[in-house]
């Protein structure tokens, strides 16, 4: 435990930004993780619409800070991959 005055106020922040943090990530994670139950199941206008979502997600946790914005790209193009390979 901290004994400085601004590390402890560091700290207090530090757990409010890291909860912050926790749901954007975890909800980009679940939306990537139910596109692809979705690209799996083969249904096309279901996918499509859960990729959508996924990308929003994924977008708004980039745009937060919570992960790297490549990182975002990088998830995005493998969703729209096997979602274009599922509609040939």
């Amino acid at each position: 435990m901290a004994n400085i005055k601004s590390q402890i106020k560091r700290n207090r922040q530090n757990e409010v930004k890291r909860l912050r943090n926790r749901v954007y990530r975890g909800s980009a994670r679940t939306a990537v993780s139910k596109a692809r139950q979705a690209l799996q199941s083969g249904d096309v206008t279901v996918s499509q619409a859960s990729v959508k979502n996924a990308i929003r997600m994924l977008d708004r946790a980039a745009q937060k800070g919570v992960i790297h914005k490549n990182n975002a790209a990088r998830r995005k193009s493998r969703l729209m991959k096997h979602l274009a390979a599922q509609a040939k």
